[in-house]
This record gives C-alpha cells, structure tokens and sequence, in this order.
C-alpha cells in the first residue's frame, strides 16, 4: 500500500533568485555560521504533515496508486516514466547533485553531519542492477529549512545555500534550471572530485534506466520471428530401390473428344480394370445405349454422369508405368464444370489435352459452337498453363473417323501450336501423339492399322508418358497440403483430408495446424491409393486421417500445414494477371468469382493499379478500364478471407483465375497480400 507523503518545503517560493545566491556565494564564510544549531519544532512539523494530502502517481501498466517517492510500481515494478525520462538528463542530475555535496561543506551542514549523512545507497530495481542516490528523512529536510532561514537572518542580505532533499524524486528536481549551478572554480579540487564521481554514478543509472526502458517496452511488442525451419532427418527423400516416382497427370480437354474414354482405356490396357468390371460396364452401357461409354464408366461412376454421359468432376485413378507411378486426374469438359477442373486439375505436374480430330469437333474446341466463343479446348490449354504446368502431350483422339489423315493432323498441329505457343508453351515440351482409343490404337504400344504404321513411326502414349520429366519437389520446406476434398477413407470408414503435398513431409504421429479453423491436430492414418503408408513426401497424392479435431472443420480449400509456419488467411490482394480473350472490359468494381487452389470465392476488383508493357514495366499513370490482351496489376477484395500465399513464397497457393458469366477472363499470380485476415 502507498504510505503517508510528508511534503518538503517549496523552494521556488522562497529562493527564486538564484542570481543573487550565485554573486553571494563566493563571499560565504564556512566558520562564521559553525556553532549556529538548528531549531527543532517537532510538534509544528507533525502537525503540519498530518493536514498534508498524499501526492501520488498511477501506474501505466497496472493502474496501482503509488507513493510519490517510489520510482517503480511496488505493485508490477514496472518504473515511472517521468523517472526514466528524467534519467537521461545527466547534465541536471550533475547540477543537483553538485549542490547537494557542495552544501555538506557549509557550517550548517557540518553542524547537522551527524543527524543528515549524505548516503549512496544500492538499491536492486529488479533484483541486482544498481543505482545510487542520497537519501535522507523529511523530518531532517524541515530542520535544514529552518537552519538556512535563521542563519538568513544573522548574516542580514545574505542568503544561504538550498539544501535540497536528497530523497526527493528526480523528476521534481529536472524542473530546476541548470544554468544557475554552475560551479566556481576557486571552490576546490575536491568539490570537483565529488563531481566526477557524481558523473559517473549518474552516467551508470542513465545507461541501465534506458536499457530497462527499451527492455520494457520490447515486452509483448516485438513478436518472435519464427526460427528458420530446418526438416528433420526422415523428411527427406529416400533413394529406395524398385520404388516408383509419382507423376500427377491432368487429362483435360473440349467436352465430348473421349477424354474419359481415353482414361479407362489406358486402366484396363494396364490390368487396373479387373474383366468383371469391364464387362459389368459393358452390359450396362449397353442396356442403356451407349455401348461406346463402357471403359469411360470406368471413370465416370456417379449416376448422374452416367445419365448425362459427362463428366462433372474430377475423378482420380492410379497406373504406373516403368518410370512413374501415374496419378490421373481425369478432369470435366464442360464450360459449366470448369470451376471442379480448376478446383482438381491444380495438383497437375504434367497434362494431356485431348482433342477430337473430326471434322468440326475441332473446330468447335477452338472458337467455341457457331465460332463466336472460345472453345474449352482453349480455355482448358490456358488454364493449365496458368497452373504451372509446363510439359503437355496433345493427344489427337478419333483418328480413326479421319481415316487416320496426315493432312489432319498437320493441320491440327499448325493451328493449335500456334495457340499454345500464344500461352508460353515451349515446342519442345509439346508432345503429339495421334491416336484412337476407342480402336487401341497406339496407346500402349505401336499402331497396327496399316493406314496409320504408313506414315507414323513415332512414340505411343505410354512412352511419351514416361519422357516427362518430374518436376522439383521441396520437402526442405514446411509442410503445406492444401485440401481439394474431404472423402471417407475405404478402410477405415472415417473422414479424411485428400490433397497433394506442395512441400514439405508428413508422417503418423505429425501435429498439423488446420485451417482456415487455426485448429492443431494429429496425423492417425495416411492412405495413398487406398493403401496405408507411414511417410508421405512433396508431390504426393494422399488422404489424411487426423484426430483431435472435429471432422467438420475440415474443408475443402483449407490448408494442413505446419504449426510453427501458418499459412496467412487474407481477402485483400494484389494480382498481376493477364487479360484474355473478353467482351466486355474490367473495370473498378467489376464482380468477378476469384478462384485460387480449391478455393472458389466472390470478389470484386477495387482498383486497376497499372498496366504492365512486355517488359513488365508499370505504367505511370492508371487505366480507367482493361481490355483483353492486356498485363495489369490489380486489388480484388474477396467476400470472404482465403488460404493464401504470395506466389514468390508458394507457387501452388499464389496462382489465382478471375471467372465470370461462366468464362474465365484473366488469369494471374498473387503478388501481395494487403490486408490478412484477424481471427
């Protein structure tokens, strides 16, 4: 609790000339006034003190009422700011307590040495650091006022030296002027010893003051930047004999052109369809009329895909070749399905873009029906593109209904690789490989018709395959598995998160931080291809068993990812993307449906920032509107916060594509996350 303040003596009333008290000081006789005793008058000083009213200052941390004495809080000890201002006024604090050892040398601080000593006493501010100050009683103060005033009197103009209270706070004594204590120099080596010496302690109590000043304002303020993040020894990647690489490969394309087909082909070519499933699908394509539709049921499972005979989402399926272990992701072709394809197709390291090669099936993959769209054949090559896919097999399909014609196919070859090199495809990670899967023709070894072995002698579709090249894959960093869909484990019949690791590693046992939900849980099971596997590595595809959590915290388009690197969860970027072919320009407050990994959110763009020259050089000044064609950067505000990361930090979450009315307008990377989300 604060104790009882006896106030001291108001020195600016009585000594406010100071000018006088320097010119007279020179002309003091220390011996004159020796014997002149004090008067003591203890019932007026306690009378006096009890009408006193407390002075005390209020803690900024804690709000306690302390003693105005008390330079910390005696409650949190965290120090009086004034008190630590004042510290670093060592020039001041020179001054005071140059006077206060300068009036030790007066008679009447010589005849009261031994009632007032001037201490240096070792206080502990939080335990050891020292700090030095002299400290005596308020009583002792009253006696000093009332020696200075009778020896006022004897010596009749003179006016004797201020005593100041050493126990009174240095944040009242910094409101003295310095100017007027200057010392003369004919007062003695030792007075200026007793100086020095006061310069250092002061010195010593402003450096620790302002050290435990910065010490106590870092706390709670700076956050700890997480360390570098080091994988551990089973992360990385064993050199294991017989084991097969996995290559995820998107099997995209212009609706109707077989791309299902073409699937369940390969599968059954490669012993993954047992004869009893074939021909189960076989008879039920049949009883319903669509014969040619058995090995794209393969695929397409659900009822009403069958019904419809298309595809509407993206199924996965497994085969492996003598290089890879083949992770297919046969994705839909229709425009109102584009958003399931961008939602499954991301996890793609490679791509084959099936196109039909009959007369007018082409054509309408290109410039969409009746030639005033684009095709899906188009928007699915730009699409896959923008997912960072860099390798692509165009696999002509339907040769046979061309009577497999090289002129076709030339002609095919000149007007879609003119598009795909307009999207940054390379030639010479384009493969072409006619075929006819409904006819196994090249497929999984050389052609045998003879109108085909007549004028082709390249690779089949299981050979250009394994000429693919995998793509870098860094478990040297956190773990990130962004979550496409939430399915039922077929062996354990619980819940589970299914994605495709973009880096880093997991294992059983591993605690992963879940969000968009900020939940931490444990890794119970890991299912690769229905099968249970200890160790999951970068580029893997695989269904995560946690426990801990409640399963309906798991979303698609959540993130599994490492507890100690979250992943920011934000709805104000910046995008750098490209325009393409549109009707209607973008202009500020255009509403667009931003889709980014297997995530699908309504946005809005909220400024148009610049437009970007070949050179990727800004513009100075900003577009009122953009047209297709065209490199801007751009701001969206998404409707809700997203998992999300600057592309330069995680290509797979900073690929971003703007839809709208059912086609996709732009595509881009972000570049900057405005303003993150604050759960």
């Amino acid at each position: 609790m604060p104790r009882k303040v006896v106030s001291g003596p108001d020195y600016d009333d009585d000594y406010a000339d100071y000018e006088d008290y320097e010119d007279d000081y020179d002309d003091y006789d220390e011996t004159e006034h020796a014997d002149v005793k004090p008067p003591v008058k203890e019932k007026e000083s306690s009378k006096k003190s009890s009408n006193t009213v407390p002075v005390l200052w209020k803690c900024s941390m804690c709000t306690f009422d302390n003693h105005e004495t008390m330079v910390y809080c005696e409650m949190c000890g965290v120090f009086r700011e004034s008190f630590v201002k004042s510290g670093k006024d060592v020039s001041i604090k020179e001054s005071v307590n140059g006077i206060s050892n300068n009036s030790g040398t007066s008679a009447l601080s010589n005849s009261d040495s031994t009632k007032m000593p001037a201490k240096t006493s070792t206080t502990n501010f939080d335990g050891d650091s020292e700090r030095k100050y002299a400290s005596t009683s308020h009583d002792k103060v009253n006696s000093t006022q009332l020696a200075s005033v009778g020896s006022s009197s004897s010596t009749g103009k003179k006016k004797q030296p201020v005593i100041f209270d050493n126990n009174v706070p240095i944040e009242r004594t910094t409101q003295l002027n310095a100017d007027h204590f200057q010392l003369k120099e004919d007062q003695g080596s030792s007075r200026a010893s007793s100086s020095a010496q006061n310069k250092g302690s002061m010195e010593t109590l402003s450096s620790d003051i302002s050290q435990l000043s910065i010490e106590r304002n870092n706390v709670n303020v700076a956050q700890p930047l997480p360390e570098e993040y080091k994988p551990e020894g089973w992360m990385l990647a064993d050199q294991e004999s017989g084991v097969l690489s996995q290559l995820n490969l998107a099997i995209v394309g212009h609706v109707d052109s077989g791309k299902s087909t073409l699937s369940g082909r390969l599968l059954h070519l490669l012993g993954k369809i047992s004869k009893r499933d074939m021909h189960k699908n076989e008879k039920e394509a049949k009883e319903k009329g669509k014969g040619s539709f058995a090995y794209a049921w393969a695929m397409d499972e659900s009822t009403e895909e069958r019904a419809r005979g298309i595809t509407m989402t993206v199924a996965v399926a497994y085969l492996e070749t003598k290089k890879y272990r083949v992770v297919l992701l046969d994705s839909p072709g229709h425009k109102d399905f584009v958003p399931n394809l961008i939602s499954g197709a991301t996890q793609a390291d490679a791509a084959i873009l099936v196109v039909d090669a009959s007369t007018g099936s082409f054509e309408s993959g290109m410039d969409g029906e009746g030639g005033k769209s684009v095709g899906q054949t188009k928007e699915h090559a730009q699409l896959i593109r923008s997912f960072g896919v860099e390798q692509l097999i165009v696999a002509v399909n339907k040769m046979d209904a061309i009577g497999y014609s090289k002129d076709r196919l030339e002609f095919i070859k000149v007007r879609l690789g003119s598009f795909l090199r307009s999207c940054n495809f390379r030639d010479s990670a384009v493969t072409w490989i006619p075929l006819s899967a409904v006819e196994n023709q090249n497929l999984i070894k050389s052609p045998s018709d003879a109108r085909f072995t007549s004028w082709y002698q390249g690779s089949c579709l299981l050979d250009a395959i394994d000429s693919l090249q995998l793509p870098s894959r860094d478990v040297s960093k956190p773990l990130i598995l962004p979550i496409c869909d939430v399915i039922k484990s077929q062996s354990t019949g619980q819940l589970a998160a299914f994605g495709k690791l973009e880096t880093g590693a997991i294992r059983n046992g591993s605690k992963v931080l879940v969000l968009p939900c900020e939940e931490v849980a444990t890794v119970k099971t890991i299912e690769r291809d229905s099968s249970s596997c200890s160790i999951a590595r970068a580029g893997d595809n695989v269904a995560v068993i946690l426990q801990g959590i409640d399963g309906s915290r798991i979303i698609p388009g959540g993130i599994l990812c490492h507890p100690g690197f979250p992943v920011p969860v934000a709805n104000y970027l910046e995008l750098k993307i490209r325009v393409l072919d549109i009707a209607i320009p973008i202009l500020i407050g255009y509403q667009v449906e931003f889709h980014i990994h297997h995530v699908k959110e309504a946005a809005r763009v909220t400024k148009i920032v610049a437009l970007l020259d070949k050179t990727g050089k800004p513009s100075k000044t900003a577009p009122r509107f953009l047209k297709s064609k065209q490199n801007a950067v751009v701001q969206v505000t998404l409707d809700q916060a997203v998992c999300v990361e600057e592309f330069s930090k995680c290509r797979a979450l900073g690929r971003a594509f703007l839809r709208s009315s059912g086609s996709t307008i732009a595509v881009g990377i972000v570049t900057k996350i405005m303003r993150q989300d604050q759960h």
